[in-house]
């Protein structure tokens, strides 16, 4: 039983750890996001482009020395990279419109839709504990909401934050579909298969969608080495959050990993204050108070969850 508790116990560090790489990850992503946004280029799908690309020139090549036949079929990855693809255009997007302490702030709301779809679709099930530690994350973000409403950058004719929110929250739907159906997928099959098909789907996607939608807009961009060099750490970060988000799935699950990203909030507060040079709205403070309130009721409930869900 000893063993068995220290086991449990470097497996959570390990999750805990693993969370944290996701969520710096995460914050890597949205500085990028917030830096080109400044800088007048509005491209979120070529941005998601540059992700999918290195998933697919690194993975892909593994994937096919193999010489297996796919696990799951092709159709339901390239609905999986759909779905991602949409969410990552939305949350970008965003930023065009609201500050980036709002996006990663309301960016937590996947946590709510993914409980909902693991309780669902998995079979996930939650304590009242869980609900309460949920539900208070969820007050927290509603503190955002209040907060962008009386900013000023509402009086900005090109900040519109109240509409960046509403992206936000839109792309935390799709989140949510994307990391229960990833966790699906890598729980019952192979990561390795699972995140070149998203990086394969995803270039294919992004690819017709920027074709469509973005291609005046990438044409305009002035490929300064600033803008280079934003697009490549965005498109590393990405990288490098695809390819740890697996192993958070596996072992623990949708809810845990979004619940590990709220503390994706903290860099993106440092990076407002110190690099943008501005004001941070108290109100901001007293949301993330109120979110990590929620982490900890969730979290310190989390494991007997697990227990009750292998039981049933």
């Amino acid at each position: 039983m000893e063993i068995r508790t220290k086991d449990d116990a470097w497996r959570l560090l390990l999750v805990l750890f693993l969370g944290q790489l996701v969520a710096f990850s995460m914050a890597a992503c949205s500085f990028a996001s917030s830096f080109i946004a400044n800088l007048g280029v509005d491209a979120p799908l070529a941005q998601s482009f540059c992700t999918h690309l290195l998933l697919t020139l690194v993975y892909v090549p593994i994937l096919l020395r193999r010489r297996q036949k796919l696990r799951i079929p092709w159709y339901w990855y390239l609905v999986l990279a759909f779905v991602d693809v949409q969410g990552n255009y939305l949350v970008t997007e965003a930023y065009q419109y609201s500050s980036i302490t709002s996006v990663t702030l309301l960016d937590c709301w996947t946590v709510v839709w993914a409980i909902i779809l693991t309780w669902y679709a998995l079979g996930t099930r939650y304590s009242f504990w869980q609900f309460l530690g949920a539900g208070t994350c969820v007050a927290g973000l509603a503190l955002v909401l209040l907060s962008d409403a009386n900013t000023p950058d509402a009086q900005d004719p090109n900040k519109i934050p109240l509409l960046g929110d509403a992206l936000v929250i839109a792309g935390t739907v799709c989140y949510a579909f994307s990391n229960v159906g990833e966790e699906h997928c890598v729980k019952k099959n192979d990561r390795v298969e699972v995140v070149a098909m998203l990086g394969l789907f995803g270039v294919l996607v992004s690819t017709i969608q920027v074709l469509i939608f973005e291609r005046k807009s990438v044409e305009a961009i002035v490929w300064s080495p600033t803008m280079i060099s934003l697009f490549a750490g965005y498109g590393i970060a990405g990288f490098m959050f695809y390819t740890i988000t697996p192993f958070v799935l596996e072992m623990s699950g949708a809810t845990l990993l979004n619940l590990s990203l709220l503390t994706s909030d903290m860099w993106a507060v440092a990076i407002r204050v110190f690099f943008y040079q501005q004001q941070i709205n108290w109100l901001y403070y007293l949301a993330f108070a109120v979110v990590a309130i929620g982490l900890i009721i969730y979290s310190l409930n989390e494991s007997s969850s697990a227990d009750a869900t292998a039981t049933s």
